[in-house]
């Protein structure tokens, strides 16, 4: 893990983004964090994480308007973090734009594995990569 890669951690609960922040952290990310879906956005605007974990269920909003919202503007890979777990939850997260989505709870080395696939298939497709003709 290159430690200049930032993760944004889009999460109301406490424990749950303390909880992320200590093990993200030392997997070797630089975390930000935010508590609403608005702070989200303009962290993103402002730093460009290299990826974003959503959480849904947001103060100030759904997630899915927070993601729908991200998807007009970045393509940074989104990993919904959700305690919706049904299939359709799922679908409509994956429809609207995010590259995963993780139900809670979920374990940190399974996180880790989603965030590396993320990048590594956001690096094979650069938004300024020439088109293959």
């Amino acid at each position: 893990m290159n430690t200049q890669q930032t993760l944004l951690v889009i999460e109301d609960e406490q424990a749950i983004s303390r909880f992320l922040r200590s093990s993200l952290e030392n997997a070797g990310w630089n975390v930000l964090e935010a508590r609403t879906g608005r702070l989200g956005l303009e962290l993103t605007a402002s730093r460009k994480p290299d990826a974003i974990l959503l959480d849904l269920g947001l103060p100030d909003g759904d997630g899915i308007e927070v993601l729908k919202e991200l998807r007009r503007w970045t393509s940074a890979p989104v990993i919904i973090i959700s305690a919706r777990g049904k299939e359709t939850d799922k679908i409509v997260g994956l429809d609207a734009g995010a590259d995963d989505y993780l139900a809670k709870p979920f374990g940190v080395p399974e996180l880790l594995a989603r965030l590396r696939v993320a990048l590594r298939h956001a690096a094979e497709n650069p938004e300024d990569a020439p088109p293959i003709i």
